[in-house]
């Protein structure tokens, strides 16, 4: 073990000697684009490393950091050496990419490592649109105390306090503060609605509960009693017209759904959903999500040794890390030292009541829309207008 660590640390110094591709890996040239892959493959051999105790190889990591800042590789070496001196990086990083999975693991490790002020101050400048988002993407309590008073407050641009309420409904704590804010009308008329669909889709029976009697889902219609499923599949709808209702934000089936590329891949992909479920399967599928689970799809709870409990899909397993993809379609590796219990979920995680948000015909018309998608000329979702 110690010569092969003795043969990674010499590889590092002898490639930390020549400069790197500054845009990283893939747009170097063929030479320095092997010395990028060699020493960064050498770097995770290495990592866990005292570096303090070895002034030799912590200079090569830091000149190999340098020349990968910017790029998901810089927020892994950060992470596996844990690096306390890199916030500002990490910040630019988080903001630029909200939306995946590299700079939401930046923003965990600005929160892990206590930067609480400097993610306030983005919170409070030119991009805090992109800090509240790449915050809520955590699932991290300690972001509740940053994100409650954008969404309590009216100062902030829709956008902003959007992202913030999205975002406390990914933690339990965060739900909890939601409601509270919402029983001392502290939560504005335009974010109700919003709120409301988040909080519908929360994995905590009690919150869920109180959220439906405080903050009930919007009717679309008179409120009505889910409809008998023979009765609804005899019907016929309009297909163009329930694409309209699958891109609806109060539906919201495109935050967790595909439909040829457009919208998020985080369940069941719909693209040709109607060669494969009849009509009252998808009926079945939208009033009673939990009645027939697709394989790989089932919601897995884990609980850390730092108390959090990140909850999702398993999207891939090695012997030392468990891959979970949350809401949203971000994948996140959790090492399995980290990990003190999981357990399977029985409940689906598509959320219940989702009908509440249409009238009967629109139910009837998004059950066409998704019959449809069988074949080239089906209509296609306006998912992405009615996201952006």
């Amino acid at each position: 073990m110690r010569a092969f660590l003795s043969r990674a640390v010499s590889a590092l110094l002898l490639l930390a000697a020549f400069p790197l591709a500054q845009a990283g890996v893939d747009a170097a040239p063929p030479d320095t684009a092997a010395r990028n892959a060699i020493a960064l493959e050498a770097l995770s051999r290495l990592k866990g490393m005292d570096l303090d105790a070895n002034p030799a190889v912590k200079a090569a990591v830091g000149r190999v950091l340098d020349q990968v800042r910017g790029t998901a590789a810089f927020v892994e070496i950060v992470s596996d050496f844990e690096l306390k001196d890199q916030g500002a990086a990490l910040l630019d990083f988080a903001l630029a990419n909200p939306a995946q999975a590299a700079g939401v693991e930046a923003a965990r490790l600005l929160l892990k490592q206590g930067d609480a002020p400097l993610l306030a101050a983005a919170l409070a400048g030119s991009k805090a649109a992109a800090a509240a988002e790449v915050l809520g993407h955590t699932g991290d309590k300690r972001t509740v105390p940053l994100l409650r008073p954008i969404a309590a407050g009216l100062e902030r641009d829709f956008p902003v306090r959007k992202h913030a309420v999205e975002g406390l409904a990914r933690t339990q704590e965060g739900a909890a503060a939601l409601l509270e804010l919402a029983q001392q009308g502290k939560l504005a008329g335009e974010l109700k609605a919003v709120a409301s669909v988040e909080l519908n889709m929360v994995r905590w029976p009690a919150l869920k509960a109180e959220a439906a009697r405080v903050l009930p889902l919007e009717h679309a219609g008179p409120a009505e009693a889910a409809p008998a499923i023979p009765e609804l599949a005899a019907q016929r709808g309009d297909a163009h017209r329930g694409a309209g209702v699958f891109g609806r934000e109060t539906v919201g089936c495109f935050k967790c759904h595909q439909v040829n590329g457009k919208g998020t891949d985080f369940g069941p992909n719909l693209s040709e959903i109607g060669t494969k479920l009849a009509r009252e399967a998808l009926f079945t599928a939208i009033l009673e999500p939990s009645a027939g689970i697709s394989l790989g799809y089932e919601a897995w709870q884990l609980e850390l040794r730092n108390g959090d409990d990140p909850y999702g899909l398993i999207a891939s397993e090695t012997a030392d890390e468990v891959a979970l993809k949350t809401q949203g379609g971000l994948v996140t590796r959790y090492k399995k030292a980290d990990i003190v219990r999981r357990a399977r979920q029985t409940v689906s995680i598509m959320p219940t009541g989702l009908h509440q948000a249409m009238t009967r015909q629109e139910l009837v018309d998004l059950v066409e829309y998704l019959v449809s998608l069988n074949r080239a000329d089906a209509p296609a979702s306006n998912a992405k207008s009615a996201h952006e």
